[in-house]
């Protein structure tokens, strides 16, 4: 644990996935002292459908933090513990409960998000992989002061992160959480000292409210151009995963190729050629080459070892339900 002059500053966090775990671990390992987490109740999960803690709880357990997990922040007798708690900042990353004008004005320094996008662009629950399925090339984490409103507080720093072409939805989530940490240790001392220039925000984004992902919305619609199939592949990996379907069975597209290649006699959805070097199919521009696949019931696998074990042929149709 590095010297912090800070150290005294008492701090609440609130957080649920795995994006809002390294902002914890950065704040912990440079000697702030983080008073309690807050985190979603925990749910019941696979097969045996046994109670899992959230990410961010299993850090706080593992950091010796206490842990509260309210079913609704807005209860009065939780923000009666949170003002027992005397936090001097309340620091929020992905929580996944709207944060009522009682706390957001309990804590001095008030509640402070860690939010991965560009702010005002991607307001909303999913902006890293709209961003991604947007086609957009840099995204990046805001670090801002909270408001009643959604995700339209003041800006406090913004740090930009390249989008490789290569980069999936997971990919670039673990991107930001890293780089949203950093930023946040970057911020944090000027919050302290006053020094931090806020920037307002304009009341409407330049993007679309990115809202919450959907799994119906990896069904793929082959009508589509390749190259926007072709993104939210990604932005949809790994979850909730892309899909199409083929006879009474569900295919999920874990890695696809957009490319130029198309039969104008052919209808979107039709297999255009199937080999080891992937299985092409007609988009409604273009053409999508899948390179990855996983068939219901089965293993994840490239297209050579799946069409081992389920030949296709050309003209066999993938269709959207």
């Amino acid at each position: 644990m590095t010297d912090n002059q800070y150290r005294d500053k008492k701090i609440v966090y609130m957080g649920t996935p795995d994006f809002a775990v390294p902002a914890l671990e950065m704040l912990c390992g440079a000697g702030y002292h983080v008073c309690a987490v807050v985190t979603q109740p925990d749910k019941p999960k696979g097969r045996g459908k046994a109670f899992m803690p959230t990410p961010v709880k299993e850090h706080a357990i593992y950091q010796g933090i206490p842990v509260l997990q309210p079913a609704k922040v807005r209860e009065e007798e939780f923000v009666r513990t949170l003002e027992a708690l005397s936090p001097d900042v309340i620091i929020v990353a992905a929580f996944g409960q709207i944060i009522p004008e009682s706390i957001l004005n309990l804590p001095p320094f008030g509640c402070i998000n860690i939010h991965g996008s560009l702010l005002p662009k991607y307001r909303g629950a999913a902006p890293v992989q709209h961003a991604l399925i947007d086609g957009e090339t840099i995204t990046g984490v805001t670090i801002m002061q909270m408001d009643k409103g959604l995700d339209t507080g003041d800006i406090l720093s913004k740090k930009e992160v390249p989008i490789l072409p290569d980069d999936t939805g997971g990919s670039l989530f673990d991107k930001l959480a890293y780089a949203g940490g950093e930023l946040l240790l970057q911020t944090l001392p000027a919050i302290f000292e006053g020094t931090v220039t806020p920037e307002k925000q304009p009341e409407t984004s330049p993007t679309p409210y990115a809202s919450r992902i959907e799994k119906s919305m990896g069904d793929l619609d082959f009508s589509m151009e390749a190259m926007s199939l072709s993104r939210l592949v990604r932005g949809l990996s790994p979850w909730p995963g892309a899909y199409t379907h083929i006879g009474d069975k569900t295919l999920k597209i874990w890695k696809s190729v957009p490319c130029e290649a198309q039969a104008e006699e052919s209808l979107p959805g039709t297999v255009l050629s199937a080999d080891p070097k992937g299985i092409l199919v007609q988009c409604g521009t273009g053409s999508l080459l899948l390179t990855e696949v996983q068939l219901e019931g089965k293993k994840r696998m490239d297209t050579a070892s799946f069409l081992r074990g389920f030949p296709l042929s050309a003209g066999a149709v993938l269709e959207q339900r």
